[in-house]
């Protein structure tokens, strides 16, 4: 995501929450949003995790756009109102997921994909939005609304961090168990040509994303364990028709939403 955002000469700042102790609490003050993941669950009780929530909270009600992978997917599920579980097993390693149609045309994404995935749970669909993705092991692997995008997996990762990863959850991957987990071989085998079939999957995504920004210039920053949020200055693609989607309906339906979940 930093390389995508520099190559396109968006200015960006990168927060980690987790390190911090504390997240932005205005989400008006930037263009948008991506959160990426964390070795936390999201429904741990943690002030920055709490935090973070309220963020993407306030970017829903001032029609900020939030990209999330995984842990900022789950985030952003509970900012809207949705439950963060247990998925029936746990998701290490590459596998299929399925796009919906309507997601194929709004992600610029073809209809089988392949993601990385390390996660030990997932998301409900939140009341409003649309699930963009599905797998054989875990049944919501995105969902959009409007201009936020949800991902239960990683676009982002790089062979730097594939291989940390693997180095670092040496001992997880011999303990996990489930049809849905690779072992360390199995992920780190044929690396460069699946990272570079994902980075192309990947290029569409955020092209198509950053393409429904606004244009006011304001910085931008990320929350999440490590994440991202392009900020107002510089590149600025035009806009495609399909990418419009963020009407004064469904702005209605999103405060609908963060009233009933603050109930």
């Amino acid at each position: 995501m930093e390389e995508f955002l520099q190559q396109q000469g968006i200015a960006f700042e990168l927060i980690q929450p987790c390190r911090a102790g504390r997240a932005p609490a205005h989400a008006s003050d930037f263009r948008g949003l991506v959160v990426l993941g964390s070795n936390h669950c999201a429904n741990e009780a943690l002030p920055w995790i709490e935090q973070e929530r309220c963020l993407l909270q306030d970017a829903l009600a001032h029609d900020v756009p939030v990209l999330g992978h995984c842990f900022g997917a789950q985030m952003l599920s509970r900012a809207m109102g949705g439950r963060v579980w247990r998925n029936p097993c746990p998701n290490i390693g590459w596998s299929q997921a399925w796009v919906t149609p309507q997601a194929q045309a709004l992600l610029q994404l073809p209809r089988e994909i392949t993601l990385f995935n390390w996660h030990y749970d997932t998301f409900e669909i939140p009341r409003g939005a649309q699930r963009s993705m599905f797998g054989a092991y875990c049944l919501n692997k995105g969902f959009v609304h409007g201009r936020n995008w949800a991902f239960q997996g990683h676009l982002e990762v790089t062979a730097h961090s594939v291989q940390a990863w693997c180095e670092e959850g040496r001992e997880e991957l011999c303990q996990a168990q489930g049809p849905a987990v690779q072992r360390q071989g199995q992920i780190l085998a044929q690396l460069p040509q699946r990272l570079q079939t994902l980075r192309s999957l990947a290029l569409r995504v955020y092209g198509a994303w950053v393409a429904q920004l606004e244009q006011p210039a304001k910085p931008a920053r990320v929350p999440g364990e490590g994440a991202v949020m392009p900020a107002g200055t510089g590149y600025l693609p035009s806009t495609p028709q399909w990418a419009v989607q963020y009407q004064a309906a469904l702005a209605a339906q999103t405060r609908g939403i963060l009233a009933r979940s603050t109930r």
